[in-house]
């Protein structure tokens, strides 16, 4: 019963079968070669707009990267105080972008809201030249708390962003599972709601580790080629990593891995609501979830999941909702493409147990 991380889980058979084809003979090196040009391509397409894509290994350098072509090093990035960029990626954010401050908001709800952002653009006092000026918006589709927002917050946002001349940055580790819960075009979740730059994580879903920034906005991506050379992220043989988004890509493979690992991490959901020992943290938001479960689970039963061999990870304190809960614990569980039914039942079957 591995629910730990869409990190944990291996690369689809699809998606293993692309690199194989690319590893057979020789092609051309650092990312001019056929795979990694059909790559942008089906990007272009898939996403309906022309656009310039690159492909890394990992999120933090996809995010960082991204971050570092929105601002300068004097400028302020402003993200939900949740935020990966924000808790889960040391400092590599201030090393990319040249010492860029990151500030968070609205810490105590799952997803950054339209008034939090307002309150805190229109009450910003500014004392130029000695204070950070807010010069880039970063939202993460699906949130750090397993919450996709919907297409109206996140032109709300964007919309709010540039009125304040802030470019438009989204995380997108788990944009896959957040554009099948919302049940909408890649076009409209991202550049028709204003997002400057993607970072479109495939390693949660089903690939072995490619990640691609996608610029909409052309002019911004001026010197990511360099910003990428010299942090050591352009692959010589980057043909695999344009192979893994073409198997990935191809006949929404990406969309068929995130419907699955969707629906079991609705069964799941399901399943906690309907136990006395637990319940969902943010219930009002499950309508638009992706495979994410965040739930509180009483403790005694917290220990009986783990003797089971029940793998979760219990949520940082700092970011519990504004509930006392002193006999449960917050836990966070993640769902995968290869989550199977048998791992479903057994968390079950433990969860329910009267024992």
């Amino acid at each position: 019963m591995n629910f730990g991380s869409d990190n944990q889980s291996g690369a689809s058979e699809q998606v293993l079968n692309a690199i194989i084809a690319a590893n057979a003979g020789s092609s051309s090196s650092y990312g001019t070669d056929e795979w990694t040009h059909k790559a942008e391509l089906l990007l272009a397409e898939i996403f309906e707009t022309d656009l310039k894509a690159y492909f890394v290994t990992s999120g933090t350098a996809a995010n960082c990267l991204a971050l570092s072509c929105l601002v300068q090093p004097w400028d302020q990035i402003v993200c939900h105080d949740h935020a990966h960029i924000l808790n889960d990626e040391l400092t590599a954010p201030e090393m990319y972008t040249g010492g860029a401050r990151l500030t968070g908001l609205d810490i105590d709800r799952p997803k950054l809201s339209q008034q939090a952002l307002f309150e805190y653009l229109t009450t910003f006092e500014g004392h130029e030249p000695h204070t950070p000026q807010p010069r880039a918006l970063s939202i993460t589709q699906l949130s750090e708390s397993g919450c996709a927002y919907s297409l109206e917050e996140i032109q709300e946002l964007t919309s709010l962003a540039k009125k304040y001349d802030m470019n438009v940055h989204m995380d997108g580790a788990r944009f896959a599972n957040a554009l099948i819960s919302l049940n909408c075009s890649p076009a409209d979740m991202t550049w028709k709601a204003g997002v400057d730059v993607l970072c479109l994580g495939a390693s949660k879903n089903g690939a072995l580790a490619a990640e691609a920034v996608i610029f909409f906005n052309k002019k911004l991506a001026k010197d990511f080629e360099y910003r990428r050379k010299r942090a050591g992220h352009l692959l010589s043989k980057g043909r695999l990593l344009g192979a893994q988004f073409c198997g990935w890509l191809e006949q929404n493979h990406w969309l068929d891995l995130a419907t699955q690992s969707n629906a079991q991490a609705r069964k799941l959901a399901q399943s906690i609501q309907s136990s006395r020992y637990s319940e969902l943290a943010w219930p009002e938001q499950q309508a638009n979830f992706g495979n994410e479960v965040f739930a509180f689970i009483d403790n005694a039963k917290i220990k009986e999941l783990r003797n089971a061999s029940a793998v979760f990870y219990e949520w940082p304190k700092r970011f519990l909702p504004t509930k006392d809960r002193s006999d449960a614990t917050l836990v966070r569980l993640v769902v995968s493409f290869n989550t199977s039914d048998s791992e479903l039942t057994q968390f079950e079957n433990v969860l329910h147990s009267s024992k």
